[in-house]
């Protein structure tokens, strides 16, 4: 499986959201410098502290930025998990560790505690699922 890298929109909106607060920053200093004797100097290397700090972070962080990485779309589809309670039609499943609201989907008979499930969909913070066939 390839490696998709970053592309100039993504880098564009990270960077456009990186601004506001950059500008905040010196706008700030530049209020405080007329109370306080600020060197010049501390300024601007604030100032390039920031910006580095950006650059640093973004090879982290780029996927939260990018709308077709795998990171910000639905990777819950397909996994498996057990029912905390039962399910008709709603309840609670466990996946992993993490317990989740779920529904049984349209068509699909309840779902009693312990069994297991797999997940087919998700709307909004809740699961769809049904039973999983190698139950």
């Amino acid at each position: 499986m390839s490696r998709k890298g970053w592309s100039a929109r993504v880098v564009l909106r990270y960077a456009l959201l990186q601004i506001p607060f950059t500008a905040l920053v010196i706008a700030v200093l530049i209020m405080v410098r007329k109370w306080v004797d600020l060197p010049i100097w501390f300024i601007c290397g604030l100032v390039a502290f920031l910006v580095i700090k950006d650059i640093v972070m973004f090879p982290l962080v780029w996927r939260a930025y990018d709308p077709d990485s795998p990171a910000t779309t639905n990777t819950m589809e397909g996994a498996r998990g057990i029912a905390i309670n039962d399910l008709h039609p709603y309840g609670y499943v466990e996946i992993g560790a993490e317990k989740w609201q779920a529904e049984v989907i349209e068509g699909s008979p309840p779902i009693r505690r312990g069994q297991r499930v797999r997940v087919h969909g998700i709307r909004g913070l809740t699961l769809l699922v049904q039973l999983d066939p190698k139950n």
